[in-house]
């Protein structure tokens, strides 16, 4: 069998993705896919959290978002029925976390019967994108403040979470000098983390997004981020905190897509994650009926490096009707495991 857990459509994320729903659905099945999860981005409730190809209109184009995901969850629901045996289609969202004031709306989003799951994500640092492009990226990295040997990230006007975890076992190096060349960017890393860590505490997703994103538009996207004692330490605290709660992260290849050498999370965090006891799931995050299933042999192969031979996903059983008020319960969730190899089965037979 073959599946993902993080999809988008154009027809519900038209900025950045492409294709209706249906259509990729379609062409999912017929690549072996038996297990879906629909994840379109979550609408968002300010100005000033719209991305650049929506600000020509922008008061129209937040109006536009709700709406939207109500539409989103209509026709998800009219597909998951008709597609059924061919198919099992879960229904989520992918959060956005851009400030702790979006907690109470991804709850009441997550709260809707139709909702199996989210994902968990984190695409901005202080409320800025960071994989948009280079200067979005740039923005963010100028809106931290950077406290040089300290080991500690802030926003640029000094709010902000002022904890500090505990320093992790794995540690190589010492916090940035006054001669590192790469303070801020460490100090962006640091703040990503921190933020990341709000969100996990706030929500606990049951799938954690693209866990390191904030490499994709680096400077050295490959680095390894062990000699960033900060950020590594952030990064255990935040790993530890998502295996506590039975989480998973997703392996997700369209950092491969993207360009880069390895999956989201990189081989030092997978391996961090696999010490703890941790459960990978499997995403293409495509965008499109194009990236269905893109670099899923690489992920694989991936995954196989770090000896991971089980990927989890999810079984959804029917949802209740009370038959006096009409209330309609969420359906119940069963955790799957499937064989790496019989993933692989199915992908080797694809030309992608």
């Amino acid at each position: 069998m073959a599946f993902t857990m993080h999809s988008h459509s154009g027809q519900f994320c038209p900025g950045h993705a492409k294709d209706q729903l249906e259509d990729i659905i379609k062409h999912a099945i017929s690549l072996g896919y038996t297990t879906m999860g629909l994840t379109e981005h979550m609408p968002r409730t300010a100005l000033e959290d719209l991305y650049p190809e929506e600000l020509d209109e922008p008061e129209a184009s937040l109006a536009a978002l709700a709406p939207r995901h109500a539409a989103y969850l209509k026709e998800a629901q009219r597909l998951q029925a008709r597609y059924a045996s061919q198919i099992s289609l879960l229904v989520g969202f992918e959060g956005e976390w851009m400030r702790p004031a979006y907690r109470s709306v991804i709850a009441e989003l997550a709260a809707d019967p139709a909702i199996d799951y989210f994902i968990g994500s984190l695409h901005h640092v202080n409320g800025v994108p960071i994989d948009y492009d280079k200067d979005y990226y740039a923005r963010a990295m100028a809106s931290v403040g950077v406290s040089v040997g300290a080991g500690t990230a802030t926003p640029a006007n000094g709010t902000g979470s002022q904890s500090t975890p505990a320093i992790d076992a794995d540690a190589t190096t010492a916090p940035a000098t006054a001669g590192d060349p790469e303070p801020r960017e460490e100090a962006m890393y640091e703040r990503y983390y921190d933020e990341q860590y709000e969100m996990l505490v706030a929500l606990r997703p049951r799938v954690v997004g693209h866990f390191d994103l904030i490499r994709l538009m680096s400077a050295d996207p490959g680095r390894d981020v062990r000699r960033w004692r900060g950020v590594w330490e952030r990064v255990g605290r935040n790993l530890a905190f998502v295996a506590s709660y039975g989480g998973w992260l997703e392996c997700n290849s369209s950092a491969l897509r993207k360009g880069l050498a390895e999956p989201y999370p990189c081989r030092v965090i997978a391996e961090k994650w696999l010490s703890l006891g941790g459960k990978f799931t499997l995403s293409d995050d495509s965008h499109g009926i194009a990236q269905v299933g893109t670099n899923f042999q690489r992920a694989l192969d991936f995954l196989s490096s770090l000896d991971v031979t089980t990927l989890w996903t999810l079984r959804r059983e029917g949802q209740d009707q009370h038959c006096v008020t009409g209330t309609i319960t969420k359906a119940t969730l069963t955790e799957v495991p499937v064989p790496v190899n019989e993933i692989r089965a199915v992908v080797s037979k694809w030309s992608l």
